[in-house]
Parts: structure tokens; sequence; C-alpha cells
């Protein structure tokens, strides 16, 4: 079936199938961003940056656009883009597959304490922290602006003022993939005792938690959210190999 698909997400696996699937003749690919960044990685074939206006517009979207296919690549913390796609195409009757990468998994040499919500790190924080990498996204860092006695590491894609910033913090903008020498030195060069971060999966930021291993230091980590039950596939030659044979 060729046709036209719309993959939600700007994610590594997402720009994979975009590229993949671009190559397919009479196949139209619509690569829709979150526009999170001013300088996005655009994929292959044609994209889109910025929300839809909900379930709504996402419903009426993919109408007007004829979409045959949705492929929701978006990261596995974007719920709430989840369960819009998820309503909008039962609405529509359209096939959709989630592209999910694989969750993270705690090895024997790993000190991880899971939490299900941001004041459950932070509750641990008080406690045991001084000197943090906080490897979560902008829009996540109001959570932890009441820790005055706590210094953060962020690190960002693009050099962007964090709001609300941290009482005490230093940012750096760099870009993965990383490696573990490279995230070794940055957590000593920092004296870094404790890493939070969300259970993303993928090798792009797993070198954090090798160096973590490597250094005996701990990890607070938010587990992924709830996602609607859906067709899934764990890599873009998997997504691909279903767009293809719908």
């Amino acid at each position: 079936m060729t046709g036209t698909i719309l993959i939600l997400g700007g994610t590594a696996e997402a720009v994979a199938l975009a590229r993949t699937l671009s190559s397919d003749p009479g196949r139209r690919v619509i690569s829709s961003l979150a526009g999170r960044t001013a300088t996005p990685r655009l994929p292959p074939g044609e994209s889109r940056v910025g929300g839809f206006g909900g379930e709504t517009g996402l419903t009426d979207y993919l109408r007007h656009e004829a979409i045959t296919a949705v492929v929701d690549a978006t990261h596995p913390f974007a719920s709430r883009m989840g369960w819009n796609a998820a309503r909008a195409c039962a609405a529509l009757g359209l096939p959709l597959l989630r592209l999910d990468r694989p969750a993270w998994m705690a090895g024997p040499m790993d000190y991880w304490t899971p939490v299900t919500a941001w004041r459950e790190a932070i509750d641990l924080l008080r406690c045991t922290s001084k000197r943090v990498f906080l490897a979560v996204g902008r829009q996540e860092l109001a959570a932890f602006a009441g820790l005055d006695d706590v210094w953060f590491l962020l690190r960002f894609a693009e050099n962007a003022k964090p709001e609300p910033p941290p009482a005490r913090f230093t940012l750096i903008a760099d870009r993965g993939p990383f490696t573990l020498e490279g995230e070794r030195a940055l957590l000593r060069m920092h004296t870094i005792d404790t890493i939070v971060c969300r259970n993303s999966g993928g090798a792009a930021a797993r070198a954090k938690l090798e160096a973590a291993s490597a250094l005996g230091l701990p990890v607070i980590m938010l587990e992924r959210p709830l996602r609607p039950e859906t067709a899934c596939a764990g890599s873009a030659e998997d997504a691909a190999a279903w767009v293809r044979g719908i």
C-alpha cells in the first residue's frame, strides 16, 4: 500500500523511518516536529513544525491531507500527542503504529531508583544530593525550582535560558550522541553526585548511565507514562515493514 504517511516526532527513529519510506515509489511522507528547538534536524520528505491544536486539530489535519496511516514516533514521554493520535486515528479508522525505542534496563552494577513522578525524585534529592546532573527537558525544570540547596548541571541541545531557572546551576549546550569517555569526564569535572533523568531509552543518551555505573553514582529515573494500546514496533526497520504491509 502506498499513500500518505504521517510520522509524528523528530526522534532518531522517526528520522530513520522517514529516510527509509521516502525511497518508496508513490509514497508521500510527512514528518511532524513539535518545534521545541529553533534548529531541528529535518528528516527526508515533507515536514511541518508545531502543534495541531489538540485532538480536533489533528483529526482535521489527517482528513485534509488524506493521510492513510500514522506512525507515532514521538519521544517516550510525549504522552499527550500519543493519546491525541490514538483518538484521532480511531475516529477516522486509520491504522496507527507506535514506534517505541526499548526502555533502558538496569544492570547488576547500576544503582538506579525508579520514580513515577518528579515529586518522588525531589524528596530523594533533598536527603541525598548536592550536585546533580539534571538530564530532563526544559519544560520539566519547574518541578525542581524549590531545591535551593542543590546545584544543577543542565544540558540542552541549544543554548536557551532555562525557564524557570534553578537557584544554582550551570548550563551547557550540546547535542548527542555522547560517548562514555566524554560523559565520565563531564561527571568528574562537575563533581556530580547524582543523575536525574527519564527512561527515554535509545543509544544516543545511554552513555551517561554507563558513566554513572563506572563511577558508582546513583541514578534517579522517571518511569515512562502510560501510552494507548496499539500496534508497536521497536525499530525503524520494523516500522517500515509494518507500513509496507498495511
